[in-house]
């Protein structure tokens, strides 16, 4: 059994997170069951977000009565110290718990930082010595904002999409958390669906002592896969290397990641679908992409404003709006039967 320590918080964990995001989209029975049957297989840290809708309740029902044998994360998005409290005090009923062991700024688009006007790292530190939360620490998406918050040294952990088909500047976050002692949360461990192989995407994963990949799960045959690495964990092998490399030429270049941060879009496009559509048919396809609902949403990018607000809040400073219409196109062949899948 592959544990992994979330630096200096002293947070020893599975090297198998709970990613509880797609838990909002099954039924709150399935959800319990699905989280009952993680604990029980040995996954212990269990992340979740008040963004994620009704996640946090689902979470609260599933962990009655084993609260203290598992850890849980969750996360604000407020952009004031009065959205903190009310974020959190939210959180814990939810969670029918009376503290979190770690909770994070979700997605900031900068670092809070004491003396910045926002109050917001305060109440963070305010929240940790009333015994609120036990543990600070921040997610992002944007490569300077995490920079920050690592040279900052202010926080415990840092969530950043990591997997392996992240670059060099991705690497170098994570050799800087471990120099710093600071823990490092992988989201996005499968890149949004776009990784297909969960036995290679552990496998690289686990090249790394101080990563704790959290993996979202809403099918009981994804957990179950999950699961099974905790006693076989998989390792790096060549069949697995030549698949990575595989992958990385494949998926080189600029591609949505699916992230969803340049949501919503003013035209009623499901961008952080329709802008990988390519990627999806051929790597993940799934009956519902070419059903008559999805082709409607597909038509809806001919209704892109050309307003780049898309653009503007990417993450990775992609072009959404040419991604989109290149999809697009590429989507209408497969309909015609031009190209196959």
């Amino acid at each position: 059994m592959e544990k992994v320590t979330l630096g200096m918080t002293g947070i020893t964990v599975n090297k198998n997170g709970f990613g509880a995001l797609p838990m909002q989209r099954i039924s709150r029975e399935e959800a319990v069951k699905l989280v009952r049957r993680a604990f029980e297989g040995g996954m212990d840290f269990f992340d979740t977000a008040r963004f994620y809708t009704d996640s946090e309740e689902k979470l609260g029902e599933a962990l009655q009565g084993i609260r203290e044998q598992v850890y849980i994360a969750t996360k604000t998005g407020a952009t004031t110290a009065e959205g903190f409290w009310a974020d959190l005090q939210t959180s814990l009923g939810n969670l029918r718990t009376d503290y979190v062991d770690l909770y994070q700024f979700h997605n900031p688009s900068f670092c809070p930082l004491p003396g910045d006007g926002t109050g917001l790292y305060e109440a963070m530190r305010e929240a940790k010595a009333k015994g609120m939360i036990r543990h600070i620490g921040i997610t992002n998406h944007r490569l300077s904002v995490a920079q920050e918050a690592i040279d900052s040294g202010l926080y415990e952990t840092l969530q950043f999409p990591f997997c392996y088909l992240s670059g060099e500047k991705e690497l170098a976050l994570v050799r800087a958390c471990k120099e710093k002692q600071m823990g490092f949360i992988a989201m996005k461990a499968l890149s949004g669906g776009l990784i297909t192989d969960s036995a290679a995407a552990y496998a690289y994963l686990a090249l790394y002592d101080n990563v704790l990949p959290i993996w979202g799960v809403q099918r009981e045959n994804e957990l179950e896969e999950f699961i099974s690495y905790i006693d076989n964990p998989p390792s790096m092998t060549e069949e697995i290397r030549a698949l990575i490399e595989k992958d990385r030429k494949e998926l080189s270049g600029d591609f949505c990641r699916g992230c969803g941060y340049c949501m919503p879009c003013p035209a009623g496009i499901e961008i952080n679908t329709c802008a990988r559509m390519s990627l999806l048919l051929r790597r993940a396809p799934w009956a519902r992409q070419l059903t008559e609902e999805m082709q409607k949403e597909m038509k809806k990018i001919e209704s892109c404003l050309h307003c780049n607000q898309c653009r503007s809040k990417c993450p990775y400073e992609l072009d959404t709006p040419a991604l989109l219409e290149k999809n697009y196109e590429d989507y209408k062949r497969v309909l015609a039967g031009e190209v196959s899948v």
